[in-house]
């Protein structure tokens, strides 16, 4: 398989692997904060989601990453892993904004509708969720993070 396909599959893999792991810690914390205002609720679980999420993502994407930024001296490649990090920062920050609007907008609607608020939690981040992988993988694409070498 090209060496450009398994990155976006490991990038995938990672980002639905930190999604999981999101979804059940703010799908609890939804249901913690029911008591709260909508508006409320709706904000206290998405930074739940993002400690989580970021966490979870960051610790993957290091895990399976950590030696492509390296020379078979050990040294550290400074040019290729600021590029990369340039560009990955640029295509999860347009993902994360187009996700957060639709992610707090739909929980907000939900809640507002009588969801229950882990259902309201578990919807809003199921459907904002496969937007934020499209809007990631074109981003990628679009800044050329894997690229054929």
């Amino acid at each position: 398989m090209n060496q450009k396909y398994k990155e976006y599959l490991r990038l995938n893999k990672n980002i639905l692997l930190a999604f999981a792991a999101s979804i059940t810690i703010s799908a609890i914390a939804a249901d913690y904060f029911s008591d709260q205002y909508d508006y409320l609720n709706t904000t206290l679980t998405l930074v739940v989601d993002y400690g989580v999420f970021f966490s979870t993502f960051g610790i993957l994407f290091y895990l399976d990453n950590r030696r492509k930024y390296r020379t078979e001296t050990g040294e550290l490649k400074k040019s290729l892993l600021k590029s990369d990090l340039i560009k990955i920062i640029t295509s999860l920050g347009i993902g994360e904004v187009v996700y957060t609007i639709v992610r707090w907008v739909l929980q907000y609607y939900l809640l507002q509708i009588d969801y229950d608020a882990y259902l309201a939690s578990i919807i809003s981040q199921l459907i904002s969720t496969v937007v934020y992988l499209i809007v990631l993988n074109l981003s990628v694409k679009i800044t050329k993070l894997y690229k054929d070498e």
